[in-house]
């Protein structure tokens, strides 16, 4: 088993350093639409406007991100992300303070603050690539899923409990200032950069961006796991608004019965994570990728079928336990997966395009499942997520050739090295 240590210095500062944001924006889970809602007493279509447009929004911002942050140091990326996520968030509670606060303003910070997010995200799959050996990245991907799935499960609670000791803008205190600590961390690293790749001469921005996509649509490995996530994160998007309706409406749950079936089920993505790298080591990474991929699919049919009573939350628990536990063993194994199948020049684009292709996706599930709930209900709605959850496991890479080392066409303007440098998994 690889020790923590054999990681190095430099990894526990990043570690660290996105434990603590992890930590800050779990607490922060759902301020944005809280304060619109008690603050600014607005409607249930303004709250969706909310959280459509922060998606769609910061995808034209974050597209061109990628290109530019394709070509620099990533580590002053990150830094500059982390501030700019720390002022955004920190102008809500000073415009509270003095009463001005306003619906755009939220807009604003939502749109700008998931933009300044993806190219974070971009710029630290790349960061973390460099940072640190192949041999080591699966470790390293699994001790960051199992922090954000502790984030997950204790952060809400503790946001909840701030809320009412310290008022509405308590957690997004909490998150500005847990950017600000990430900010430092990362600062922290002694390792130098490499440096990054060089810019064609003949390059432009729209052929640039369209490169991204082009190596992520021909790879033979990442395209479909591409399509497989874009409708798997798009049904979960999908199902999670229905699950408040479902548990406090229709099943009648009390508060703390919802809030024990939201945060109990995350232990399963902290187990899930932390056997990821000796399952990997039993089973193989396809084998370990392809099955765990199915079995996440398997669990959100089960919600529609909810019972009442307190056999209800012990469904609910279970399914969600059940799934996020398939979930933590998949998230690392991907990841580690998609590093070795993207050269260095395309790191950070195509990791801007496959979070813009998801938050975009997951936007447009959220609607249409609300204009389904309006129709059919949310167990009809409910249902067609779990078939379309189920249905994303077809999307999987079932062919061993498809993950195995090969060459990708190159874009029209650039060359591009192998997609398996580091080896094909096992």
């Amino acid at each position: 088993m690889v020790r923590r240590s054999a990681l190095g210095q430099d990894f526990r500062w990043l570690w660290g350093a996105y434990a603590v944001s992890a930590a800050g924006s779990a607490v922060g889970m759902g301020a944005l639409p809280l304060i619109a809602l008690l603050v600014l007493d607005c409607s249930a279509f303004q709250v969706s406007v909310l959280a459509a447009l922060s998606a769609v929004a910061s995808a034209v911002i974050a597209l061109p991100l990628g290109v530019r942050i394709e070509h620099q140091y990533k580590r002053p990326v990150m830094i500059t992300a982390d501030v700019a996520r720390c002022v955004m968030l920190a102008s809500i509670p000073v415009a509270m303070a003095f009463g001005r606060l306003t619906f755009t303003q939220l807009c604003a910070v939502g749109v700008l603050q998931t933009a300044a997010s993806v190219a974070f995200d971009a710029a630290s799959g790349a960061h973390l690539k460099a940072l640190v050996s192949p041999e080591h990245r699966l470790r390293a991907n699994s001790l960051f899923e199992t922090t954000n799935w502790i984030s997950v499960s204790a952060g809400p609670p503790v946001g909840g409990l701030l809320i009412g000791a310290l008022g509405t803008a308590a957690t997004v205190v909490v998150d500005a200032l847990s950017f600000l600590g990430s900010a430092l961390g990362v600062a922290r690293i002694r390792q130098p950069e490499p440096a990054p790749p060089q810019r064609a001469v003949t390059s432009h921005l729209g052929r640039d961006i369209a490169a991204g996509w082009q190596y992520l649509l021909r790879h033979p490995g990442l395209r479909p796991l591409f399509f497989n996530s874009l409708l798997f994160g798009g049904s979960i998007m999908m199902s999670s608004p229905l699950m408040a309706v479902l548990m406090l409406d229709d099943l009648g749950l009390a508060p703390w019965q919802y809030g024990l079936a939201l945060g109990l089920p995350c232990v399963g993505g902290v187990l899930g994570s932390r056997l990821t790298p000796l399952l990997t080591r039993r089973f193989g990474q396809r084998r370990v990728l392809l099955l765990s991929g199915v079995a996440r699919t398997l669990w959100t049919i089960l919600l529609p079928l909810t019972p009442s009573g307190v056999l209800g939350v012990c469904v609910i628990v279970a399914a969600d336990f059940g799934l996020l536990f398939c979930a933590g063993v998949f998230n690392p194994s991907f990841t580690t997966y998609r590093m070795a199948a993207t050269p260095d020049a395309f790191m950070s684009r195509v990791g801007t395009s496959w979070s813009v292709g998801s938050k975009t996706c997951q936007a447009a599930f959220m609607i249409t499942g609300g204009l389904i709930a309006a129709a059919a209900g949310a167990r009809g709605a409910l249902l067609i997520a779990g078939l379309l959850c189920m249905a994303s496991a077809l999307l999987l890479p079932w062919r061993r050739e498809r993950m195995a080392a090969g060459h990708v066409p190159a874009p029209a303007t650039e060359a591009v090295p192998s997609p398996a440098a580091d080896g094909p998994p096992a």
